[in-house]
């Protein structure tokens, strides 16, 4: 008998144009043979990086009325990952989610601000929004800005890895698994800081490019969940994620518009040929 592929509810946002959010999510959770469900939190007609003032299509009744539909077909999902919410009060759509399918796996990107500051057109009240869901969830994938706005610190443009960590060792009061992304780790590498509350964790350290493009954390998150619904352990799907997000920018012709993303297309089809474990992270080949 042939089991049915593990199903991800993925609530983030929508951009029409420009490689980030539900646009780069769906196609990696597909590639790793996992059925994503787009929940989206808001629809764009671009991300809202760098690209101008995008359109934006609202309807706060959609979310709520979209979970009772799922919920009537019997849909079971086996995880339930959250990124960007447009406003604090959608937090409560993730909660509702939660509550309606309490033995998913929770995973939350904690979308508040990179570089030691919070993103333009956020408030003041999504921190706390943000830190109850994370409080809910069974792992967080906050970077070193949103793991220091979690915790009420004063955030670092430039955190060290010691610090970091003690963080991300801190933060596990808050969730019983933490995974600090994008971590500075001298000039060369750049790490992610595992944290376990019962004490265990790790340092999974990569290659650094200094190339910024936008998307590149969704593209993680969602190899973390898809690789965690195939089975592996956090610290196996996190090597995993990173190697990939590392391929995606090799497989990006410098002096590409970063604010488009990675040209993930490229790449995604090695995601179907990674039988042997995590994607090496040696530089591969790509067509001109």
């Amino acid at each position: 008998m042939i089991s049915a592929p593990k199903t991800v509810l993925c609530i983030h946002d929508l951009p029409g144009f420009g490689r980030a959010s539900l646009s780069v999510i769906l196609p990696v959770l597909s590639a790793l043979g996992v059925q994503p469900v787009a929940l989206p939190t808001a629809v764009l007609s671009t991300h809202t990086g760098g690209l101008g003032t995008p359109a934006r299509l609202s309807n706060p009744g959609y979310g709520p009325a979209a979970l009772a539909h799922y919920k009537r077909l019997g849909i079971r999902f086996d995880c339930i990952y959250s990124g960007y919410l447009a406003d604090a009060g959608q937090a409560h759509l993730v909660q509702q989610a939660l509550e309606l399918w309490p033995d998913a796996l929770a995973i939350v990107d904690p979308v508040l601000g990179d570089h030691g500051k919070l993103y333009s057109g956020l408030s003041d009240d999504m921190i706390p929004a943000m830190r109850g869901l994370c409080a809910r969830a069974g792992l967080i994938l906050p970077n070193p800005t949103e793991a220091a706005l979690l915790l009420g610190d004063v955030p670092s443009a430039s955190p060290s890895l010691e610090i970091v960590a003690q963080q991300a060792a801190r933060l596990t009061t808050l969730c019983p698994q933490v995974v600090v992304t994008g971590v500075p780790a001298g000039q060369r590498s750049i790490a992610c800081v595992g944290a376990q509350r019962d004490g265990g964790g790790f340092v999974s350290r990569s290659s650094f490019i200094p190339r910024l493009y936008h998307g590149t954390g969704d593209i993680f998150g969602a190899v973390v969940a898809g690789k965690m619904m195939q089975g592996n352990v956090t610290e196996a799907a996190v090597q995993t994620a990173a190697a990939f997000v590392i391929e995606c920018i090799r497989a990006t012709p410098e002096g590409a518009d970063e604010r488009l993303g990675v040209w993930l297309e490229r790449a995604l089809p090695l995601l179907n040929s990674d039988r042997e474990g995590p994607l090496s992270p040696v530089r591969r080949g790509y067509p001109e």
